[in-house]
């Protein structure tokens, strides 16, 4: 049997390896629907989703589970799988601009997948950091901030993949 090959050299099968068992995620998945009591995001078609008049819809239905969705469980446990970190003195002369991108990129992320959230933003000395719930996350994070104020990136994931960090510094 030949398989499909992409532009890319990529199947377009949906044959792929789980490189990240994440603890938070149920192997089993959970009763359909359910609500998350922390941000209100509605689990249903084995997915997360941000959509607020389902969710209210939903909330009406008896059958609705109340649950806690994975990410506002990690923020709860502080367990973070992308750590940020940031640093240099062009940081802190362009702070507020920079933490305006990062929220926004944050914005995008969690309209894909309202899983991918930054859990805390906070200067510790002299740097910034960053942690957020899922590690592509982080490494979307750099990458939107290199692209829009260059410096030095850099990008390393644990052996088991369920930890990425990134670093970030200009000097000026």
């Amino acid at each position: 049997m030949q398989k499909d090959i992409g532009k890319f050299g990529i199947s377009g099968k949906r044959d792929r390896t789980i490189t990240n068992e994440d603890p938070y995620h149920p192997e089993e998945g959970l009763k359909e629907p359910a609500i998350c009591d922390g941000c209100g995001a509605l689990y249903r078609n084995r997915r997360w989703q941000l959509d607020a008049q389902a969710a209210e819809v939903e909330s009406a239905n008896p059958e609705v589970s109340r649950v806690s969705c994975p990410a506002c469980q990690k923020i709860a446990e502080k367990y973070p799988e992308g750590v940020v970190t940031l640093r240099g003195a062009y940081l802190w002369e362009h702070e507020e601009e920079i933490r305006n991108i990062l929220r926004n990129e944050e914005s995008r992320a969690m309209s894909q997948n309202p899983l991918q959230r930054i859990m805390r933003m906070e200067r510790e000395g002299d740097e910034l950091i960053i942690e957020t719930t899922e590690q592509k996350l982080a490494e979307r994070l750099g990458k939107v901030l290199h692209r829009a104020h260059q410096g030095a990136l850099s990008v390393t994931w644990s052996d088991d993949h369920r930890l990425c960090r990134v670093g970030w510094e200009r000097l000026l």
